[in-house]
């Protein structure tokens, strides 16, 4: 505001009535909407999104490819391939319950069945690309 002098000499900084405060707009929410797979992905089946998260609430079957802008979410075995991030976002993540994939890929960096730890095999699992590397931790 502008600054008035008081009957004292000393500067005052004017109040201003509340109605001409600027109120800060509520942020707009930019996360797309996760698409939401109730049915299983059999063999042979291609799913994408290509913006947001990926949730299928079954399994992704042997010879079935899913494929996220975002994270990926599995809530049964994870058998086929699962691309999280596929538009370079390295901080996807992939989520499954049993844990038996061909391939998974983080922003375009994967890592192959045969180099997946065996103790990790068919277990719960939380799938992140760390310092360029797929990083595969225990849920």
């Amino acid at each position: 505001g502008r600054l008035q002098e008081d009957k004292a000499g000393e500067e005052q900084e004017e109040i201003l009535p509340e109605e001409n405060i600027a109120q800060p707009e509520p942020a707009a929410h930019t996360s797309p909407a996760a698409t939401v797979i109730t049915d299983p992905i059999r063999s042979g089946q291609r799913i994408v999104v290509e913006q947001g998260d990926l949730i299928v609430l079954t399994s992704v079957g042997s010879g079935a490819e899913v494929t996220a802008a975002g994270n990926i979410h599995v809530y049964g075995a994870l058998r086929g391939r699962a691309f999280a991030g596929n538009t370079g976002d390295t901080r996807a993540r992939i989520f499954c319950q049993q844990l038996e994939a061909e391939l998974v890929a983080v922003a375009g960096v994967y890592l192959v069945n045969e180099k997946f730890p065996d103790s990790l095999r068919a277990q719960p699992v939380h799938i992140r690309l760390q310092t360029e590397r797929i990083r595969i931790t225990p849920l």
